[in-house]
Protein backbone atom coordinates (compact mmCIF):
# COMPACT_ATOMS: atom_id res chain seq x y z
CA UNK A 1 0.00 0.00 0.00
CA UNK A 2 1.45 3.40 -0.98
CA UNK A 3 1.86 6.29 1.46
CA UNK A 4 -1.03 8.11 -0.20
CA UNK A 5 -3.29 5.05 -0.06
CA UNK A 6 -2.39 4.61 3.60
CA UNK A 7 -3.26 8.23 4.24
CA UNK A 8 -6.67 7.59 2.72
CA UNK A 9 -7.19 4.76 5.22
CA UNK A 10 -5.97 6.89 8.13
CA UNK A 11 -7.64 10.17 7.12
CA UNK A 12 -4.30 11.95 7.63
CA UNK A 13 -4.12 14.13 4.51
CA UNK A 14 -4.36 17.92 4.34
CA UNK A 15 -3.73 20.50 1.64
CA UNK A 16 -1.71 23.69 2.12
CA UNK A 17 -2.16 26.35 -0.58
CA UNK A 18 -0.28 29.51 -1.41
CA UNK A 19 -2.48 31.35 -3.91
CA UNK A 20 -0.95 34.55 -5.19
CA UNK A 21 -1.67 36.91 -8.06
CA UNK A 22 0.52 34.99 -10.51
CA UNK A 23 0.07 31.34 -9.52
CA UNK A 24 -1.53 28.81 -7.21
CA UNK A 25 0.69 26.30 -5.45
CA UNK A 26 -1.03 23.44 -3.64
CA UNK A 27 0.92 21.03 -1.43
CA UNK A 28 -0.43 17.66 -0.26
CA UNK A 29 0.77 16.96 3.27
CA UNK A 30 0.58 13.49 4.81
CA UNK A 31 1.67 12.91 8.40
CA UNK A 32 3.58 16.19 8.33
CA UNK A 33 5.46 15.49 5.10
CA UNK A 34 4.83 17.10 1.69
CA UNK A 35 4.32 14.22 -0.76
CA UNK A 36 2.86 15.91 -3.85
CA UNK A 37 2.52 19.36 -5.36
CA UNK A 38 0.16 20.79 -7.95
CA UNK A 39 -0.07 24.24 -9.57
CA UNK A 40 -2.74 26.41 -11.14
CA UNK A 41 -3.27 29.98 -12.33
CA UNK A 42 -2.98 32.96 -10.04
CA UNK A 43 -5.97 35.03 -8.96
CA UNK A 44 -5.06 37.77 -11.46
CA UNK A 45 -5.09 35.27 -14.35
CA UNK A 46 -8.48 33.62 -13.79
CA UNK A 47 -10.51 35.62 -16.30
CA UNK A 48 -14.19 34.65 -16.11
CA UNK A 49 -13.58 31.37 -14.28
CA UNK A 50 -14.68 31.30 -10.64
CA UNK A 51 -11.89 30.83 -8.07
CA UNK A 52 -13.78 27.93 -6.46
CA UNK A 53 -13.91 26.11 -9.81
CA UNK A 54 -10.19 26.58 -10.39
CA UNK A 55 -9.37 25.30 -6.93
CA UNK A 56 -11.65 22.28 -7.41
CA UNK A 57 -9.89 21.42 -10.66
CA UNK A 58 -6.49 21.54 -8.97
CA UNK A 59 -7.57 19.48 -5.95
CA UNK A 60 -9.80 16.94 -7.76
CA UNK A 61 -7.04 14.34 -8.34
CA UNK A 62 -6.37 14.24 -4.60
CA UNK A 63 -10.02 14.32 -3.58
CA UNK A 64 -10.71 11.35 -5.85
CA UNK A 65 -8.13 9.26 -3.99
CA UNK A 66 -8.55 10.28 -0.36
CA UNK A 67 -10.41 12.31 2.22
CA UNK A 68 -8.77 15.66 2.79
CA UNK A 69 -8.73 16.46 6.48
CA UNK A 70 -8.31 20.19 5.95
CA UNK A 71 -7.50 22.67 3.17
CA UNK A 72 -5.82 25.90 4.25
CA UNK A 73 -5.08 28.79 1.88
CA UNK A 74 -3.07 31.98 2.20
CA UNK A 75 -2.48 34.90 -0.13
CA UNK A 76 -4.90 36.31 -2.68
CA UNK A 77 -7.43 33.54 -1.97
CA UNK A 78 -8.60 35.91 0.77
CA UNK A 79 -8.71 39.00 -1.44
CA UNK A 80 -11.70 40.77 -2.95
CA UNK A 81 -11.20 38.75 -6.15
CA UNK A 82 -10.52 35.46 -4.38
CA UNK A 83 -12.62 32.77 -2.75
CA UNK A 84 -13.85 35.06 0.02
CA UNK A 85 -12.72 38.49 1.15
CA UNK A 86 -11.09 38.06 4.54
CA UNK A 87 -10.60 41.30 6.52
CA UNK A 88 -7.02 42.34 7.17
CA UNK A 89 -5.57 41.86 10.64
CA UNK A 90 -4.16 45.18 11.84
CA UNK A 91 -0.54 45.47 12.88
CA UNK A 92 1.18 45.13 15.23
CA UNK A 93 0.16 41.49 14.78
CA UNK A 94 1.34 38.29 16.41
CA UNK A 95 1.01 34.80 14.97
CA UNK A 96 -1.99 34.14 17.21
CA UNK A 97 -3.74 37.35 16.14
CA UNK A 98 -3.14 36.61 12.45
CA UNK A 99 -4.34 33.05 12.83
CA UNK A 100 -7.51 34.21 14.61
CA UNK A 101 -8.41 36.33 11.57
CA UNK A 102 -8.92 33.29 9.32
CA UNK A 103 -12.31 32.69 7.65
CA UNK A 104 -14.12 29.46 6.81
CA UNK A 105 -15.86 29.03 3.47
CA UNK A 106 -17.63 26.17 1.69
CA UNK A 107 -16.51 25.24 -1.81
CA UNK A 108 -18.54 22.29 -3.09
CA UNK A 109 -18.20 19.50 -0.57
CA UNK A 110 -15.06 21.00 0.97
CA UNK A 111 -14.70 23.31 3.95
CA UNK A 112 -11.79 25.67 3.37
CA UNK A 113 -9.83 27.82 5.81
CA UNK A 114 -8.68 31.09 4.23
CA UNK A 115 -6.04 33.04 6.13
CA UNK A 116 -6.06 36.81 6.53
CA UNK A 117 -3.63 39.40 5.25
CA UNK A 118 -2.01 42.16 7.31
CA UNK A 119 -2.67 45.91 7.29
CA UNK A 120 0.06 48.15 8.67
CA UNK A 121 1.45 51.65 8.37
CA UNK A 122 4.44 51.94 6.09
CA UNK A 123 7.66 53.84 6.67
CA UNK A 124 6.01 57.04 5.41
CA UNK A 125 3.12 56.52 7.87
CA UNK A 126 0.68 55.64 5.08
CA UNK A 127 -1.59 52.57 5.13
CA UNK A 128 -0.11 49.49 3.43
CA UNK A 129 -1.25 45.86 3.06
CA UNK A 130 -0.04 42.39 2.19
CA UNK A 131 -1.57 38.98 1.56
CA UNK A 132 0.65 35.91 1.55
CA UNK A 133 3.94 37.45 2.65
CA UNK A 134 2.82 37.37 6.29
CA UNK A 135 2.65 33.58 6.00
CA UNK A 136 6.28 33.47 4.90
CA UNK A 137 7.22 35.83 7.73
CA UNK A 138 5.60 33.75 10.45
CA UNK A 139 7.14 30.70 8.79
CA UNK A 140 10.57 32.33 8.96
CA UNK A 141 10.04 33.03 12.66
CA UNK A 142 9.15 29.37 13.18
CA UNK A 143 12.23 28.18 11.27
CA UNK A 144 14.57 30.76 12.85
CA UNK A 145 13.30 31.59 16.37
CA UNK A 146 16.07 34.18 16.83
CA UNK A 147 14.24 36.39 14.31
CA UNK A 148 11.43 36.78 16.86
CA UNK A 149 13.73 38.65 19.26
CA UNK A 150 14.29 42.39 18.95
CA UNK A 151 13.89 44.53 15.86
CA UNK A 152 14.32 42.81 12.48
CA UNK A 153 13.94 43.69 8.81
CA UNK A 154 12.61 40.99 6.48
CA UNK A 155 12.61 41.60 2.72
CA UNK A 156 10.34 39.59 0.41
CA UNK A 157 11.11 40.27 -3.28
CA UNK A 158 8.36 39.62 -5.80
CA UNK A 159 5.78 41.33 -7.96
CA UNK A 160 5.21 43.74 -5.09
CA UNK A 161 8.28 43.58 -2.87
CA UNK A 162 7.64 43.89 0.86
CA UNK A 163 10.02 45.32 3.45
CA UNK A 164 8.65 44.24 6.81
CA UNK A 165 9.75 45.37 10.24
CA UNK A 166 9.24 42.70 12.90
CA UNK A 167 9.51 43.64 16.58
CA UNK A 168 9.68 40.85 19.16
CA UNK A 169 7.79 38.47 16.89
CA UNK A 170 5.11 41.00 15.86
CA UNK A 171 4.68 42.36 12.35
CA UNK A 172 4.96 46.08 13.05
CA UNK A 173 5.38 48.00 9.77
CA UNK A 174 5.66 47.20 6.10
CA UNK A 175 6.62 49.01 2.92
CA UNK A 176 5.50 47.81 -0.50
CA UNK A 177 7.55 48.50 -3.62
CA UNK A 178 6.00 48.15 -7.07
CA UNK A 179 9.35 46.97 -8.45
CA UNK A 180 8.43 43.58 -9.92
CA UNK A 181 5.29 44.74 -11.68
CA UNK A 182 7.00 47.93 -12.87
CA UNK A 183 9.83 45.85 -14.37
CA UNK A 184 7.29 43.70 -16.22
CA UNK A 185 5.39 46.72 -17.54
CA UNK A 186 8.49 48.64 -18.64
CA UNK A 187 10.17 45.63 -20.24
CA UNK A 188 7.10 44.51 -22.22
CA UNK A 189 4.91 47.56 -22.83
CA UNK A 190 7.23 50.54 -23.01
CA UNK A 191 9.66 51.65 -25.73
CA UNK A 192 12.73 50.90 -23.60
CA UNK A 193 13.59 47.43 -24.92
CA UNK A 194 12.23 47.60 -28.47
CA UNK A 195 15.28 48.87 -30.33
CA UNK A 196 18.14 46.44 -29.64
CA UNK A 197 18.94 43.00 -30.93
CA UNK A 198 18.44 39.95 -28.69
CA UNK A 199 21.09 38.69 -26.32
CA UNK A 200 21.15 36.92 -23.00
CA UNK A 201 20.85 38.68 -19.63
CA UNK A 202 24.15 40.41 -18.86
CA UNK A 203 25.48 40.76 -15.32
CA UNK A 204 27.49 43.83 -16.32
CA UNK A 205 24.24 45.58 -17.23
CA UNK A 206 22.79 44.73 -13.82
CA UNK A 207 25.88 46.10 -12.06
CA UNK A 208 25.74 49.33 -14.08
CA UNK A 209 22.10 49.69 -13.05
CA UNK A 210 22.96 49.26 -9.37
CA UNK A 211 25.75 51.82 -9.65
CA UNK A 212 23.61 54.42 -11.39
CA UNK A 213 20.68 53.90 -9.03
CA UNK A 214 22.69 55.59 -6.26
CA UNK A 215 23.81 58.51 -8.45
CA UNK A 216 20.60 59.78 -10.09
CA UNK A 217 16.87 59.45 -9.51
CA UNK A 218 14.93 56.67 -11.21
CA UNK A 219 13.12 58.82 -13.77
CA UNK A 220 16.46 60.23 -14.98
CA UNK A 221 18.03 56.76 -15.17
CA UNK A 222 15.39 54.83 -17.07
CA UNK A 223 15.97 56.20 -20.57
CA UNK A 224 19.55 54.90 -20.56
CA UNK A 225 17.96 51.50 -21.06
CA UNK A 226 16.96 52.65 -24.56
CA UNK A 227 19.83 54.99 -25.44
CA UNK A 228 22.49 52.39 -24.59
CA UNK A 229 21.06 50.17 -27.33
CA UNK A 230 20.79 52.99 -29.87
CA UNK A 231 24.16 54.67 -29.29
CA UNK A 232 26.43 52.08 -27.66
CA UNK A 233 25.13 49.00 -29.48
CA UNK A 234 24.10 47.24 -26.29
CA UNK A 235 21.90 44.18 -26.70
CA UNK A 236 18.33 44.01 -25.47
CA UNK A 237 19.50 41.40 -22.95
CA UNK A 238 22.08 43.83 -21.53
CA UNK A 239 19.47 46.60 -21.39
CA UNK A 240 16.97 44.33 -19.66
CA UNK A 241 19.57 43.57 -16.99
CA UNK A 242 20.29 47.30 -16.70
CA UNK A 243 16.59 47.95 -16.13
CA UNK A 244 16.50 45.31 -13.40
CA UNK A 245 19.53 46.84 -11.69
CA UNK A 246 18.07 50.35 -11.85
CA UNK A 247 14.76 49.32 -10.31
CA UNK A 248 16.12 47.03 -7.59
CA UNK A 249 18.95 49.46 -6.86
CA UNK A 250 16.55 52.39 -6.47
CA UNK A 251 14.42 50.35 -4.08
CA UNK A 252 17.30 49.19 -1.91
CA UNK A 253 18.94 52.63 -1.90
CA UNK A 254 15.72 54.26 -0.68
CA UNK A 255 15.54 51.86 2.30
CA UNK A 256 19.11 52.35 3.52
CA UNK A 257 18.23 54.62 6.43
CA UNK A 258 15.55 52.23 7.70
CA UNK A 259 17.95 49.29 7.40
CA UNK A 260 20.51 51.13 9.48
CA UNK A 261 17.86 52.06 12.05
CA UNK A 262 16.82 48.42 12.44
CA UNK A 263 20.31 47.57 13.67
CA UNK A 264 20.12 44.01 12.35
CA UNK A 265 21.15 41.99 9.30
CA UNK A 266 18.21 41.95 6.84
CA UNK A 267 16.71 38.59 5.96
CA UNK A 268 15.69 37.93 2.34
CA UNK A 269 12.84 35.48 1.74
CA UNK A 270 11.86 34.27 -1.71
CA UNK A 271 12.96 32.45 -4.85
CA UNK A 272 16.75 31.98 -5.15
CA UNK A 273 17.20 33.87 -8.45
CA UNK A 274 15.46 36.97 -7.10
CA UNK A 275 16.88 36.94 -3.58
CA UNK A 276 20.36 36.65 -5.12
CA UNK A 277 19.80 39.90 -7.03
CA UNK A 278 18.59 41.70 -3.91
CA UNK A 279 21.56 40.34 -1.96
CA UNK A 280 23.90 41.81 -4.59
CA UNK A 281 22.12 45.16 -4.41
CA UNK A 282 22.33 45.22 -0.62
CA UNK A 283 26.03 44.31 -0.73
CA UNK A 284 26.74 47.15 -3.18
CA UNK A 285 25.23 49.56 -0.66
CA UNK A 286 27.26 48.09 2.20
CA UNK A 287 24.76 45.67 3.76
CA UNK A 288 25.10 41.91 3.97
CA UNK A 289 21.94 39.78 4.07
CA UNK A 290 20.77 36.38 5.22
CA UNK A 291 18.64 34.35 2.80
CA UNK A 292 15.76 31.94 3.51
CA UNK A 293 13.97 29.87 0.88
CA UNK A 294 10.46 31.16 0.15
CA UNK A 295 8.87 27.71 -0.25
CA UNK A 296 10.23 26.52 3.09
CA UNK A 297 8.96 29.66 4.80
CA UNK A 298 5.45 29.54 3.31
CA UNK A 299 5.04 25.87 4.25
CA UNK A 300 6.31 26.55 7.77
CA UNK A 301 3.89 29.49 8.04
CA UNK A 302 0.94 27.44 6.81
CA UNK A 303 1.94 24.72 9.25
CA UNK A 304 2.08 27.24 12.11
CA UNK A 305 -1.40 28.44 11.15
CA UNK A 306 -2.81 24.91 11.00
CA UNK A 307 -1.32 24.03 14.38
CA UNK A 308 -3.56 26.54 16.14
CA UNK A 309 -6.79 25.98 14.19
CA UNK A 310 -9.60 23.94 15.66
Amino acid sequence: MSGIDAAHEQGAARVLCDWGSSRLRAFLQIDGAIVERREGPGIAALGAEAPADVLARVLDPWQARMTLERTVLCGMAGSRNGLVEVPYVRAPATLAQWRAGAATVRAGAETLTVLAGIQAQNFRDVADVMRGEETQIFGALALEPALAAGRRMLVLPGTHCKWVEVRDGRIARLQTYFTGELFELLSTRSSLLRVGRGGEPDEEGFEVGLRNAARFDLAANLFETRSAQLVEGRTAGWARSLLSGLLIGAEVHSMRAHLQASGSVPTLIGEPALTERYARALARFGTEARVLDGDRCVLAGLGAAVAGLT
